[in-house]
């Protein structure tokens, strides 16, 4: 038998995206749309972190990071809804 390939978890991958989508969104003068990605991310990574404990499934720092800039996502999001952001 050959070794098994590690691959890595589809939502570390959607989350990473989801949380880097939040960013974009909220510069490009949508912060609603920034929230509800960031609001998606978090969760994701939370699962995606999960998913990596298994030894056939990698993307355990790739979530964590999503969770990271998903919550400052958040944040930059509430503060682009508020005004103080000028885009």
């Amino acid at each position: 038998m050959g070794a098994r390939e590690q691959r890595t978890g589809i939502a570390a991958t959607i989350s990473i995206i989801a949380a880097i989508g939040s960013y974009v969104t909220t510069c490009a003068g949508h912060p609603i749309w920034g929230f509800v990605l960031a609001l998606v991310s978090i969760p994701l990574g939370v699962v995606g972190l999960v998913i990596s404990a298994s030894p056939r499934v990698t993307g355990g720092m790739i979530s964590i990071a999503a969770i990271v800039l998903g919550g400052l996502g958040l944040i930059v999001a509430i503060f682009g809804m508020l005004g103080v952001l000028v885009t």
